[in-house]
């Protein structure tokens, strides 16, 4: 709550022709000061009452791609029963304010507004709390509170269509690497027999060597385990366009496409970041949401030395995709030291004014000016 300049004013003057009133005995003085006194009195009380509202909001829908379609719908009911609701409110969407209109709404009746969200820029876009500020009728003291809570509007990188995802590789015991078709099953390890397992699958040869029953273990080597790696170094995006590196959207698309092409194939992959998140935003559902979430952090290298190394010790896929800025390709040499640990690697350098130089690091690298053009050569390179 806090009192307008008008408000303040009329204060002064209450205080002041009280003064003036009883020092010098005009009772006119004194009666002009204590209904300007009265008038403040009544406006705190007016703007201290607090209207009961029940506020709902729905998104429609809330996770989009940028550039697409969202809205937003609001309702506000009003659940007092004394008198009808004179206010001014104003819900907050992202950076801007929606007018919503509460003029003289009556005990249980509600007004809905429906207005579009901004999705012109990757990010998550949170609506609300609704803001109602209420003035007395001479405009001496405004009172503002919140109502509701906030609800998120994930706005996706967009997805680029990828004609196809790496094929798989198969490996042996002896540690040979070669590629395979898909659905290929390959021997995998010996386990002890257990109560369902089909005959067929006993290694004989072992069993009587060890005195018991051993079952040979298939697994479907054919299925790479896709891991894709961004790149949110602000170092490696240097150039900038109004506080926004377009070298990392471009980042964040292309690591969107690669997401949703293995997805859309039943491959498993996993979506990393070289400067680790805190944690995964509220109410994030899987990894698109943690790429509309995601925002580029100042680190050092040794974040990258530690990034590098938690993938090559750990060995999360069998192939690697690295997309990075043009700042990045400084670092393409960490990059290369993964090739023994995965058999492929491919590394997509987004927003490349010029092509990076063959062989470096020997890795294959994509030079793109943006998510549609690492799309367009993504085809080109996909069995690798």
């Amino acid at each position: 709550m806090g009192i307008t300049a008008r408000g303040i004013g009329l204060l002064v003057a209450a205080v002041a022709l009280l003064g003036v009133g009883f020092r010098y005995a005009y009772p006119e003085l004194t009666v002009l000061g204590a209904a300007a006194a009265v008038a403040v009195g009544y406006a705190l009380v007016t703007a201290a009452w607090r209207p009961r509202l029940a506020v709902e909001r729905s998104a429609d829908p809330d996770r989009v791609a940028r550039g697409e379609p969202a809205s937003m719908t609001l309702t506000v009911r009003n659940t007092g029963r004394l008198r009808a609701a004179n206010l001014v409110a104003e819900d907050r969407c992202g950076a801007a304010l929606v007018p919503v209109p509460l003029l003289r709404l009556r005990p249980s009746r509600d007004t809905t507004v429906r207005y579009d969200v901004p999705t012109r820029r990757r990010g998550v876009v949170p609506v609300g709390p609704l803001r109602v500020t209420r003035r007395d009728p001479l405009g001496l003291v405004a009172s503002a509170r919140p109502y509701g809570g906030t609800v998120p509007v994930w706005v996706h990188p967009r997805i680029h269509p990828l004609r196809a995802v790496p094929t798989g590789a198969g490996r042996s015991l002896d540690g040979r690497t070669d590629s395979v078709p898909h659905g290929s099953i390959t021997f995998d390890s010996l386990r002890e027999y257990v109560v369902g397992d089909e005959l067929r699958r006993v290694h004989w040869r072992t069993s009587a060597r060890v005195g018991e029953l051993m079952v040979r273990e298939n697994v479907d080597t054919s299925l790479p385990r896709i891991v894709v790696v961004l790149d949110n170094r602000a170092a490696a995006h240097p150039e900038r366009v109004d506080g926004v590196a377009d070298s990392f959207e471009s980042g964040c698309e292309a690591a969107a496409s690669v997401v949703a092409a293995a997805v859309r194939e039943d491959l498993p992959v996993s979506l990393l970041l070289v400067v680790p998140a805190d944690g995964d935003p509220a109410g994030a559902g899987g990894p698109l949401d943690r790429l509309a979430a995601v925002d580029l952090a100042d680190a050092g290298d040794d974040v990258l030395r530690t990034a590098m190394s938690r993938l090559r010790q750990e060995r999360l896929g069998d192939t690697l995709v690295f997309l990075t800025g043009p700042g990045g390709r400084g670092d393409l040499g960490q990059v290369g030291a993964l090739r023994g640990a995965y058999p492929s690697v491919l590394v997509g350098v987004l927003g490349a004014a010029e092509p990076t130089p063959a062989g470096a690091a020997g890795l294959l690298v994509v030079d793109a000016a943006d998510g549609a053009e690492f799309a367009a050569e993504w085809d080109g390179v996909r069995r690798w």
